[in-house]
């Protein structure tokens, strides 16, 4: 007997929220049939979906590769759904975003060209910037939503939030690096290798949080503004990178090769979505874009 759509969205909403719980919660439903539908895809699929621990669930990595699937196709349905959907009037006007430097590049480009074959007549623009100041300019009125890491939100009280993605920390290295050869890796064996940091939508430091949380004292290599840089640098030996699995690639622009391996514990994993000002009236367009970024899931 195959999933259905609706099983698909209780696991979403499960690794959305890390939480059965809050998952129903979220969804207005028993707790029971999330954890159902959780198990009917486990054994349905063959592979374990979740770690449980005492603090809710965390998402494996077999999870992970399968959330992909589950959301690509429920923006798929979204997507069957929205074009039987016969428009009054076209929607015109503009539309301002703002995106972290990371969603740029990972995540916007193909929100944007979904929202402009189906809104051609709409005026975009878009502001790069870090989430802080996005966020200051969202409670300002001064952009309609913007694309970002909503994981460390500092105002959340004044932001409304959508999830995108759940992005777990994994760990990069080179190929030859004595971690590879390990059936699994702890917190305890980072300690003496050289990290290289990715310092955009405050990725370096949730890193350092990380570390430092687990009491350990990462020895910093290299600071960077740059994915490629990082791929590069791990690549080479340079040193090791903890980076949510989004960013991940198993090439540098040199050609060599890198490998990502899960740590075991209880790894935070990186919330990525959309945020516009709660309680603000939205224009058309806005509620356009958010509908499409929902398909999107």
């Amino acid at each position: 007997m195959a999933f259905t759509i609706r099983q698909l969205q209780y696991f979403v909403a499960v690794a959305e929220y890390g939480s059965v719980s809050r998952a129903a919660q979220s969804m207005a439903i028993s707790q029971s049939a999330v954890t159902e539908a959780v198990k009917f895809l486990e054994g349905d699929l063959g592979v374990k979906l979740f770690e449980r621990h005492a603090r809710g669930l965390s998402i494996t990595h077999k999870g992970h590769q399968f959330l992909r699937h589950a959301t690509s196709i429920l923006s798929e349905v979204s997507a069957a759904r929205r074009a039987l959907t016969i428009r009054d009037q076209e929607i015109s006007g503009s539309l301002h975003l703002g995106v972290t430097s990371l969603m740029a590049g990972y995540v916007l480009s193909d929100l944007l060209a979904k929202f402009r074959r189906a809104n051609p007549q709409v005026d975009v623009t878009a502001i790069e910037d870090n989430g802080e100041y996005l966020e200051h300019l969202l409670i300002g009125g001064e952009l309609d939503a913007a694309v970002m890491v909503i994981s460390n939100l500092h105002d959340k009280l004044a932001l409304q939030v959508e999830i995108l993605d759940v992005s777990p920390y994994r760990l990069w290295l080179p190929i030859g690096h004595r971690l590879l050869g390990q059936d699994s890796i702890e917190v305890d064996d980072l300690s003496g290798e050289q990290l290289i940091m990715l310092d955009i939508d405050e990725m370096g430091e949730a890193a350092m949080t990380l570390l430092s949380a687990l009491g350990k004292r990462p020895k910093i290599a290299f600071r960077t503004r740059s994915v490629e840089a990082v791929r590069s640098l791990v690549a080479t030996g340079a040193g090791i990178a903890l980076l949510p699995d989004l960013v991940y690639r198993p090439w540098s622009l040199e050609g060599d090769r890198i490998e990502a391996r899960d740590v075991s514990g209880a790894l935070p994993a990186v919330q990525v979505g959309m945020a516009w000002r709660k309680g603000s009236p939205l224009s058309a367009a806005t509620k356009d874009f958010i509908a499409i970024a929902q398909g999107h899931q």
